[in-house]
């Protein structure tokens, strides 16, 4: 077994320092969600936190990890006598991004279970987590459906496998952990709420701490087991005070004071339910007891609200998570009882400035005056923002217009369901239909591989004219592996929205760009609720770029849109021909993904020699494909050329104008559109 890099060795990062340390106090805080950019040391973090875990005694031989002095009584394996008893070490399970449901909560034989009525069950990771750590590297690219069951578990102490009538359930008490990266999609607010606490995590901007980060890990790389030798003693030290602020747990107090600090700290954030109360007195209890006191302070209700509502506070989608700070003191002062800030707490953290008490401050989160709202690329919403990295670049002088700053996008608007014609098999999401492993029942088919979700009228339709052969003489049903049939189900499906900008000079008038940016907004919010891909092309100048490579972090989409200049000749063709490049590559890359392909512009095309023919031969590459596609037309005045309608037909799809943006026939021309060209394949 490899040598884990120690807890105490980790750098800074005291507010996920913390917040994992509390969960190990009291798992009933309910986990940890690590959000950060990468490489910030989250995995190692976590992965750290399991050797400070206290060990566990189980029952021996029991498959589902339980409690000699109180053993699950609906265990598989039980019931449990008095036998005897066993110790091992608090285990850490990691959950992979690609787990298919069986791993995650373990699989029945269905044959033995058809055929001679028993529950042959084989355990699943929820198992081999229970009373220590489950572990989710890249929680945001779970499957929706495995989330679900994961949060369900966590939330009840329990897994609940259901197959055709056979029923198991046993214990499922963990501590979750989840790492992402905002930058690869976010997480659905309901499931968001589903987390204890959050953190925010970013890699340090002092020279002398990075320096020292560097040191350790080189260390460590060079003699993994020495380095953790010389850390030994503070690995220990902490590990002591962990199973000391345990025992003191039970026996802190949350005054009438402290409980309504917290209530009205929920109020004030406007908290959907009563889950964030719930979380933040049980962190406001743990950081008492980790601070080695047994009354809870207002210091250690500022504290959990810090890690309890950044994410359960109401905010719109593309709002960076976080409190206000000013706000939160306010309304603590208002119903406070007039205690002094507690004691920082015995001990610390190894570097001197670690988790201790409830007055850690944050590291990589939340500015220290909160009144200036965030946006998602991080620039405060009082000042001009630089353009973020893979934004388009300033192409002055290129193709005879001038460059204009910025234009703010107007009031985003709710669309209609926009799907793709047909059935997919692309990734699970909530917009086109599409053949996945969860939703209705619509056939049966010979499994390919593992039979995960068993069709039994068909499975004992194929097994039922082969009885009298097989020499059935019981009244059990004789069942052979050929006889198997998977459940086909229909779903929902996620798709790849590709946005086409035109940010030309005659795109550049301040009321029609920013109408223009509303209605692409408008999608983007449609299309993080919907589960879907995102990618932005702009062309403007002599040239189109990809502003936005397809991602699932369509916050990271609306951010490049804002900070959009305008200005210069329109090169339609270079811009239907860089969009038909990303496409190509995503086919390779996704293949089951299917795409739209959103063009916004005004139709003109300039620059270089025939530039309306090379538009028009451009456009038909992606009809050729038949890819769906709309054009939004953007062409106002009196005198209209129509020559966005002519492109649409090259296309293959439809135009609309930019006076029906705001209007519910938007979004349902797409979908229009999107089962005309369904027809036309």
């Amino acid at each position: 077994m490899s040598t884990r890099y120690p807890f105490t060795a980790v750098v800074g990062m005291d507010d996920l320092r913390l917040a994992l340390l509390l969960n190990a106090v009291s798992p009933a805080v309910g986990g940890v969600l690590v959000r950060g950019e990468k490489g910030t040391a989250k995995s190692t973090a976590v992965r750290a936190l399991a050797d400070l875990l206290p060990e566990v005694s189980v029952v021996a031989g029991c498959r589902f990890s339980c409690d000699p002095a109180a053993p699950d009584p609906g265990c598989p394996d039980g019931p449990h006598g008095t036998g005897a008893a066993s110790a091992r070490a608090a285990r850490m399970v990691e959950l992979p991004v690609g787990a298919s449901e069986d791993r995650l909560v373990g699989a029945l034989d269905i044959e033995r279970a058809l055929a001679e009525g028993v529950k042959a069950f084989e355990p699943g990771l929820l198992a081999a987590a229970h009373r220590g750590i489950l572990y989710v590297d890249e929680v945001n690219l779970l499957h929706d459906h495995l989330i679900d069951l994961l949060l369900d578990a966590a939330a009840m102490g329990a897994s609940y496998v259901e197959r055709e009538g056979v029923s198991v359930r046993h214990a499922a008490r963990f501590l979750l952990v989840g790492t992402m990266n905002p930058e690869e999609g976010e997480l659905r607010p309901q499931l968001l709420d589903r987390f204890g606490l959050t953190v925010e995590v970013a890699a340090s901007r002092e020279p002398e701490q990075r320096v020292e980060v560097v040191r350790r890990r080189l260390a460590y790389d060079d003699d993994p087991a020495g380095f953790a030798a010389r850390w030994a003693g503070e690995e220990a030290a902490l590990r002591e005070r962990i199973v000391a602020a345990r025992a003191l747990l039970p026996s802190v107090v949350l005054g009438d004071a402290a409980l309504r600090q917290i209530a009205a700290t929920c109020a004030a954030f406007e908290v959907d339910g009563m889950r964030a109360d719930i979380v933040m007195a049980r962190t406001a209890t743990a950081l008492a007891a980790w601070a080695g006191r047994t009354d809870v302070t207002s210091g250690d209700v500022r504290q959990a609200a810090l890690l309890a509502l950044p994410h359960r506070r109401r905010r719109n989608p593309f709002d960076a998570p976080g409190l206000d700070e000013d706000k939160l003191d306010e309304t603590l002062e208002e119903f406070g009882d007039d205690d002094p800030d507690p004691d920082p707490g015995p001990g610390g953290g190894p570097d001197g400035g670690g988790p201790g008490g409830g007055g850690v401050p944050p590291q990589g989160g939340e500015p220290e005056n909160g009144t200036d709202r965030e946006r998602p690329d991080g620039t405060s919403e009082e000042t001009p923002a630089e353009p973020p990295a893979g934004a388009p670049a300033p192409a002055p002088g290129a193709g005879g217009g001038s460059e204009q700053a910025p234009v703010k996008a107007a009031e985003p608007f709710r669309t209609k369901v926009l799907s793709v014609p047909g059935l997919g098999e692309g990734a699970s999401g909530r917009r086109s239909r599409a053949r996945t492993e969860h939703g209705r029942t619509t056939g049966a088919r010979r499994p390919k591989g593992t039979l995960t979700k068993l069709h039994l009228a068909a499975t004992v339709r194929a097994a039922a004219p082969h009885q009298r052969a097989r020499g059935r003489s019981g009244a059990g049903l004789v069942v052979r592996r050929d006889d198997l049939r998977q459940a086909t189900r229909e779903g929902r499906e996620g798709n790849l929205v590709l946005f086409a900008v035109d940010a030309s000079g005659s795109m550049a008038a301040r009321q029609r760009m920013g109408a223009v940016k509303g209605a692409v907004l408008s999608l983007l919010l449609d299309a993080y609720q919907r589960r879907d891909k995102v990618g932005l092309v702009t062309f403007r100048g002599a040239s189109a770029e990809l502003a936005l490579p397809p991602t699932s972090s369509v916050d990271a989409a609306a951010a490049r849109l804002e900070q959009l200049p305008t200005g210069g000749r329109t090169p339609l063709a270079a811009g239907l021909l860089k969009a038909h490049d990303v496409l190509r590559v995503e086919r390779l890359r996704d293949p089951a993904r299917r795409p739209l392909l959103v063009v916004v512009t005004d139709g003109r095309a300039t620059g270089g020699p025939e530039p309306v023919a090379l538009a028009a031969r451009a456009a038909g590459l992606h009809a050729a494909e038949g890819t769906a596609s709309v054009v939004v037309d953007c062409e106002t005045g009196p005198v209209r050329l129509g020559m966005a309608a002519e492109l649409a037909r090259a296309l293959g799809g439809t135009a609309v104008t930019l006076d029906e943006l705001r209007a519910d026939a938007i979004a349902g021309l797409v979908r229009d559109v999107r089962a005309t060209t369904g027809r036309a394949a």
